[in-house]
């Protein structure tokens, strides 16, 4: 754990995104998978504007600008084959772009049915297969696919469904994740409670339903870990976290590992205190998986998880001014990205020499962006702690 720990620790600022004209919250990251050396290594963002913007990473350079209206967007993920950028939208699509062409027009369309509004989405590890998650409207919460391969056959740039599951969620499908490795594997959350994997090899919805997992509450993020990528992990709206283990699907051993209600309660924070969860990651090379939490005022918190629960093991201060909200993290260097509420985008290395920047001060932003703020339930914290 002191190997982490120190890496972690050893983390300092290199690069902070230059201004825009127009503050809003980052609410995702993700960075380009190719490897082209000669050419600027991509970061996408999903801003609280509704917009797609592409940074250098290096220079954080905003790039170029993604938006669409009417409709907002939800997700970003670059293809892992190229440099094509995904993102699902209210307007019932899934657009994909070119993230190194300046034009706003997607390449690809990928439409649903009429009455969907998507809000959750993934692309399959060989860029094969689209799944999208939407509201619930009428009875009807559903998981879409498309096949996202390109036809030299067939020039349309607009594609319709495959099919749907229609019968696994009874609420908001939030979240769709792809396994890192197994093309067919994916997993589903929602404001249900339930957490469900599904082999989509198999011809039918109930049979290619492996197994459902309950959080008891709606599901804000989900995640593959473990060696082989054979566990899966969720957090809640009201900051809860369950870890699952598959390999014991077929074993009389349980499949939960942890479930805890609300981490803020349990966890023991070294001088200071958790108000959320932003998300979690497996590092492949230590077999270990973590979960990053923070504070109001922009302290980021790093939790190794362990069958016995959520062990604290460093934070970053002095980065942003108020909540985050968004991270990635390169395993390969250890450098991680960060995005928040007080608009700026952060590049953290290790080692690096620290750089002089005054922290921007904490922006309020106008009202008509809640809709796409995720409202972290304080309220039924401090009720629970009187009881």
């Amino acid at each position: 754990m002191e190997k982490i720990e120190e890496r972690f620790a050893n983390l300092n600022i290199v690069k902070r995104s230059s201004g825009s004209k127009e503050p809003t919250y980052l609410l995702g990251i993700d960075t380009s998978k190719t490897v082209q050396a000669e050419k600027e290594n991509l970061v996408a963002v999903l801003c609280s504007n509704g917009s797609i913007r592409i940074y250098d990473k290096e220079r954080l350079y905003i790039l170029r600008e993604f938006s669409v209206y009417p409709g907002l967007l939800n997700g970003v993920k670059f293809a892992n084959s190229c440099d094509s950028i995904y993102s699902s939208c209210t307007d019932g699509t899934v657009k994909c772009w070119d993230a190194r062409l300046a034009s706003e027009k997607p390449i690809q369309l990928f439409k649903g049915y009429p009455s969907n509004i998507f809000i959750s989405f993934d692309i399959n590890c060989n860029d094969h297969v689209i799944c999208a998650g939407t509201e619930k409207v009428d009875d009807d919460a559903l998981l879409v696919f498309w096949d996202a391969r390109i036809n030299s056959q067939d020039l349309s740039t607009t594609k319709d469904p495959l099919g749907t599951y229609s019968e696994t969620h009874s609420d908001d499908v939030t979240q769709v994740c792809f396994h890192p490795n197994n093309p067919n594997m994916v997993v589903s959350g929602s404001t249900d409670g339930l957490v469900n994997v599904f082999d989509i090899s198999v011809d039918n919805e109930e049979d290619a339903l492996v197994t459902t997992c309950n959080s008891v509450s709606s599901v804000s993020c989900i995640g593959w870990s473990g060696k082989d990528y054979k566990q899966i992990y969720c957090m809640t709206h009201d900051e809860g976290f369950c870890w699952w283990d598959l390999n014991h699907l077929d074993t009389d051993e349980p499949i939960t590992c942890l479930n805890i209600q609300d981490v803020r309660e349990v966890i023991n924070v070294k001088e200071g205190t958790l108000e959320y969860l932003i998300g979690g990651l497996y590092h492949e090379k230590m077999d270990k998986l973590f979960v990053v939490g923070g504070t109001n005022t922009g302290t980021i918190h790093l939790m190794s998880c362990t069958t016995s629960g959520l062990i604290h093991v460093t934070s970053l201060h002095g980065g942003h001014a108020a909540t985050v909200r968004s991270f990635s993290w390169n395993t390969q260097d250890d450098s991680l990205l960060t995005g928040g509420e007080d608009a700026q985008l952060l590049l953290w290395k290790p080692g690096a020499i620290e750089k002089t920047f005054t922290k921007k001060d904490s922006m309020k932003i106008a009202s008509s962006v809640s809709q796409r703020v995720r409202v972290h339930s304080n309220d039924s914290y401090k009720r629970r702690k009187k009881q």
